[in-house]
């Protein structure tokens, strides 16, 4: 057997856990060797939970730890470019989370440091690809069922969180189009098999949660996007579902038309009372995409160990984020923008 691969994961807050985990339990070929937070308390999470014994508050110390092969990056997305760029220079592979920049600038810093490190991967965490339900509906897409496909339909649409744990998240996110509606905007790339945009616009209100006013940014945004082929997608983020999390994607051809997640339920239980047939929904994201958070990790290690293509190219993550951001400049200036 082939000795696994050693991963360090910066960042151990609610999501960097749930990624530890996978690392820790279920992903064949990993070893979790070594955890990084400013955060004394992730930190102590990391050890009594998952037995981590090597520790760091600081990320470049993590990457200067003896015999660490990659790094996991959970981390703000106003660092990722930075630390995907000294992981390369480290000789480590990277993964990271989503969006790969907030800026197009940092994006292609991203991409001209990768090209200089062509043995060492690099992958971004866009998990809707490693999801079950949409490979299937992406194979039957690409085998012809439905023809030449031409419209995305797609939406990320949260739970409402009365806390407002993301209005203190807002202006280090990129706000919704960025932060939510980059997944669909991977999305809709993926099943068109479009290029770059031509043009976006998108429009926005504060339905619920006041306080995003002060950064510019939405709780309920739709975008069209036009692409250069004559493609259309259309987007809609929300953070303030009263059901639950419901991630949706329609996908029309010229001889039919898929749906993934038209129902949000989180199992195949019916209940029927005085208030009629329903079904619980999933609560959260993770709930939804749990199984693919996992082949998403499993993907990223077989390719490192495997010396596989990755599943999506950093390019794939620059060009969503190009669109993210024009959507974003759209929605604040209430004006069409032409993507450069």
């Amino acid at each position: 057997m082939n000795a696994p691969l050693r991963i360090g994961i910066a960042g151990i807050g609610r999501m960097g856990q749930r990624h530890a985990l996978n690392l820790a339990h279920r992903t064949l070929g990993a070893e979790l060797v070594a955890a990084c937070s400013p955060v004394a308390g992730e930190l102590e999470w990391a050890r009594d939970k998952l037995g981590v014994k090597h520790l760091y508050g600081d990320y470049k110390d993590l990457l200067a730890h003896p015999e660490l092969d990659a790094v996991f990056l959970v981390t703000p997305t106003t660092l990722h470019a930075d630390q995907i760029i000294q992981g390369l220079q480290a000789g480590k592979h990277v993964f990271s989370e989503k969006p790969l920049a907030l800026n197009i600038p940092d994006c292609l810093r991203v991409e001209q440091e990768a090209a200089k490190h062509p043995k060492q991967k690099v992958m971004i965490g866009f998990v809707r690809r490693f999801d079950p339900s949409y490979r299937d509906a992406y194979e039957k897409v690409s085998s012809g069922l439905i023809g030449r496909p031409f419209l995305v339909r797609s939406q990320t649409a949260d739970q409402n969180d009365p806390s407002g744990f993301f209005v203190r998240f807002a202006p280090t996110s990129g706000g919704a189009m960025l932060d939510m509606s980059v997944h669909d905007i991977d999305v809709a790339r993926w099943f068109l098999g479009a290029g770059g945009a031509k043009r976006v616009y998108a429009a926005g209100t504060i339905a619920i949660h006041k306080g995003l006013a002060g950064c510019g940014d939405v709780d309920n945004g739709v975008a069209i996007c036009e692409f250069g082929d004559g493609q259309i997608a259309c987007f809609y983020a929300s953070r303030t579902m009263a059901h639950g999390h419901e991630t949706l994607s329609e996908i029309i051809g010229t001889q039919g038309r898929l749906m993934i997640g038209q129902n949000p339920r989180i199992d195949r239980v019916e209940i029927s009372d005085a208030h009629g047939v329903r079904n619980e929904c999933t609560p959260t994201f993770y709930e939804r995409f749990a199984e693919a958070f996992q082949r998403e990790a499993q993907a990223f290690v077989d390719a490192v160990a495997g010396d596989l293509t990755m599943p999506l190219t950093l390019r794939d993550a620059t060009e969503a984020t190009r669109i993210g951001i024009a959507l974003t400049q759209s929605l604040r200036s209430g004006k069409a923008v032409d993507v450069e």
